[in-house]
């Protein structure tokens, strides 16, 4: 079984140090490489000032100081579909800037959402998200990293639709950010580009999801991500330490 080894943290994971004024994206990064010894980073934009290019240089000069590598950019906002179709051309230009973004700063991988706010998607809906999609992953392959959706709310949240998106893609430069939360995913594993491992699974069946994606050929990071707002810096290690202990064992 060829296991990678790799571990990362999501920054989400402290949202509730960051709401505090405790935490800002410098000091996540200190608190990855110091704190928690890893080697990557997993930046969540709502923890990001900006996507101007001189503060995204800063960041990756901080990234390059701390020997960090960016596993995962992780964008909230610029969903593929909204209902209006001017939203839908903001959200466009936005996600622009953050695959720029994700290029400067050297990210493996970056998600952006399909969108949508019903429990499945139209025909229309569908055809512009693989369409959309298909243009942003040539872009990744072009620039040797991957972008696509997570598995955490709205249409993404069923497997079928996901592998439906993953099947109609159809690209290299494309994957799914597997979010294991309640369950492992296999009907989508071959496509796994990135991961977030949430607290129940972590304490819970962690060791059977992630060989779900092992066997499916995964080679990314694993990386956690805490969701309570709380002790974070305490349930953050609790987390890395279980993924840690399987990976030892493999």
């Amino acid at each position: 079984m060829a296991v990678t080894k790799k571990i990362s943290i999501a920054s989400y994971g402290f949202h509730g140090l960051a709401g505090e004024g405790r935490m800002d994206v410098f000091g996540y990064l200190e608190s990855c490489r110091y704190r928690y010894g890893m080697r990557s980073a997993d930046i969540w934009n709502g923890m990001m000032t900006g996507v101007e290019e001189d503060y995204l240089k800063k960041l990756k000069a901080e990234l390059d100081e701390r020997e960090l590598e960016l596993a995962n950019l992780c964008v909230d906002g610029p969903n593929l579909w909204d209902d209006d179709p001017a939203n839908r051309d903001k959200n466009y230009q936005d996600a622009l800037k953050y695959l720029k973004a994700a290029e400067i700063l050297g990210a493996r991988t970056i998600r952006i959402d399909a969108g949508g706010r019903t429990t499945s998607f139209t025909n229309e809906q569908f055809d512009f998200i693989v369409k959309r999609y298909k243009e942003y992953a040539k872009r990744a392959a072009d620039g040797g990293y991957r972008i696509g959706p997570e598995n955490h709310w709205g249409p993404e949240v069923d497997p079928a639709t996901m592998r439906k998106i993953c099947e109609s893609v159809d690209h290299p430069g494309f994957g799914v950010l597997v979010h294991f939360k309640n369950k492992c995913e296999e009907e989508f594993a071959k496509w796994a580009m990135h991961t977030h491992i949430s607290w129940d699974i972590a304490i819970g069946p962690l060791e059977k999801c992630m060989k779900t994606l092992v066997d499916a050929g995964y080679q990314g990071y694993w990386s956690v991500e805490h969701h309570s707002g709380h002790d974070e810096y305490q349930e953050v290690a609790i987390q890395v330490a279980k993924v840690r202990q399987v990976l030892s064992r493999w």
